[in-house]
């Protein structure tokens, strides 16, 4: 219990510690009164009172006697973290009585600081993390990112990822999200397979051409491998995304299907030929020759492209591409020998990319199947087997000149 007489002086000293705890002792008063509403309207106006404090100590006494009650007035609050930034960002920080609107002006016109202080709350809106993200701040945005609690809208994770893809830790704060949309990550593979065509150290350690297929071959498969699940809108629109920037290519259609990436294949198709997915699935599965035709020409393709796919597509029936190295191999030399018997060696001009393409990779994929066979036979065979060779000449190995 504290006299009146006593507050008094205490709220009119001239040093300010003392003013500062009649500040504490204003506001403890005002979150434990229970009595008349005069009462607590008295209490209430010696509150504001000391707002108007010439002493940064007072104002941050009364700041942290209301700092963390549900019960604190808000307009003090708002007040308060409007103060100097050591009291400010103590209020934005912990402050439960601070309304999201309230947030999203402070923001406006705070500092970093004050940004900072907001986004280490336990909760903040989606319309607070827009205006943060307004200030294209990569130290702001960085901490945006990594509380992964937040809900953060589709269309601000795509605007970060296209502010951020050509800086490589963000790149990598991006990823980590898991409700980063398909189109962010597309983006953000793009820019990652650019980065490691132009980094030193990998044109120094890998051939220019093998090192252009490399990436190629797994920024399909990065790209196929977006698309899981049953399909949603999301999918659509990356795919037709894809379709309207020209990258919904036959090969890219091709090595969804060798690397049995299956829905990938199946919604891209009913992009491309505007029919239902299930439609173009129950065709994919079990349509005749004639079907398949009817679908891959609905697709804009050209008949010796028609052939080959339809070829494709009977084959993956049989094969499990998932999980089968082999059968990948298998279904990729057929397609080759069928090209070659159809056009009796003389590959039409518009299959020519298709056909240099399957060309590499049945030698990548022949490489994956033989991996590991010889040592696996030496593992099986018995002791006493033995590898019969004729006797190698004493002779000097040389390479015909070219």
């Amino acid at each position: 219990m504290l006299g009146f007489n006593e507050y008094h002086t205490l709220s009119q000293s001239a040093h300010s510690e003392q003013r500062g705890q009649a500040a504490r002792i204003a506001a403890r008063a005002f979150l434990e009164h229970s009595g008349p509403a005069d009462e607590q309207a008295a209490l209430y106006a010696a509150v504001l009172s000391f707002l108007d404090d010439s002493s940064v100590k007072v104002r941050a006494a009364l700041a942290y006697e209301l700092l963390r009650s549900p019960n604190a007035p808000r307009p003090v609050m708002f007040a308060l973290a409007q103060d100097e930034s050591i009291i400010a960002a103590a209020v934005v920080q912990f402050s439960p009585v601070l309304l999201d609107s309230d947030l999203v002006a402070l923001s406006r016109k705070g500092s970093k600081k004050i940004a900072e202080a907001i986004l280490s709350r336990p909760q903040v809106g989606v319309n607070v993390c827009k205006v943060l993200a307004q200030e294209h701040s990569k130290s702001i945005d960085r901490v945006l990112l990594d509380r992964h609690d937040l809900v953060l809208p589709s269309d601000l994770l795509i605007e970060l990822a296209d502010r951020w893809c050509d800086d490589a830790p963000m790149r990598g704060t991006l990823l980590q999200r898991p409700d980063l949309p398909i189109a962010a990550r597309f983006l953000l593979t793009e820019r990652i397979a650019d980065a490691l065509l132009g980094a030193r150290i990998v044109n120094g350690s890998i051939q220019p051409q093998r090192l252009n297929r490399l990436v190629r071959d797994q920024l399909d498969k990065a790209t196929t491998g977006l698309v899981e699940g049953e399909p949603t809108a999301e999918h659509y629109s990356y795919l037709d995304a894809l379709f309207q920037s020209d990258r919904l290519t036959p090969r890219l259609l091709i090595n969804s299907v060798v690397n049995g990436r299956l829905q990938f294949f199946v919604t891209a198709l009913a992009v491309l030929a505007d029919l239902p997915t299930r439609k173009t699935e129950g065709i994919l599965r079990s349509g005749t020759r004639r079907a398949l035709h009817a679908l891959y020409t609905r697709c804009g393709f050209e008949p010796s492209l028609r052939n080959l796919m339809a070829r494709l597509t009977v084959l993956a029936r049989e094969a499990h591409l998932e999980t089968d190295v082999a059968a990948r191999h298998f279904v990729v030399s057929q397609l080759i020998s069928a090209l070659i018997d159809d056009h009796e060696g003389d590959i039409p001009d518009s299959l020519d990319s298709v056909f240099a393409y399957l060309n590499e990779q049945n030698v990548s994929l022949a490489r994956e199947a033989a991996r590991g066979v010889m040592a696996s036979f030496c593992e099986e065979a018995s002791p006493d087997a033995a590898i019969n060779i004729s006797h190698l000449r004493d002779e000097q190995l040389a390479l015909p000149a070219a």
